[in-house]
């Protein structure tokens, strides 16, 4: 048999491994809860328990959704300006394509900034 007609079968069992790789320890530790861990469900069990204290109330507690929104846009200006790193490191070396692309992203954020400066998202009440 010629080496073309099993160019896909080297292919395929790799990713029937890594997809065994992935499957497998969940299989393991299914099978490991189902078989060998105690059913013992009870009030202690069942308890809410967080940093060594009991909790008090419930653990169901609103988050006001400004704190997302800060989360968001904290993330969203820091994700972008580590991709001003590589640009510093290769300053000297790139054209001149490069600077003014890099302007235009630099332009895009600071557009973001102003925008989320404006409409108040910023303010912390």
């Amino acid at each position: 048999m010629e080496s073309n007609e099993h160019s896909y079968l080297v292919l395929v069992v790799l990713m029937a491994l890594a997809v065994g790789f992935a499957l497998a320890p969940l299989a393991a530790a299914w099978a490991w809860a189902k078989f060998f861990s105690p059913q013992k469900p009870g009030k202690e069990k069942n308890a809410i328990y967080e940093c060594g204290l009991e909790s008090k109330g419930d653990a169901w507690i609103q988050f006001r959704s400004e704190y997302y929104l800060y989360a968001i846009i904290f993330l969203v200006f820091d994700v972008e300006t580590i991709f001003l790193l590589p640009f510093a490191v290769a300053f000297t070396a790139l054209p001149v394509g490069a600077f003014i692309a890099i302007l235009i992203f630099i332009l895009l954020l600071v557009e973001g900034l102003v925008w989320a400066w404006h409409r108040g998202y910023l303010e912390w009440s």
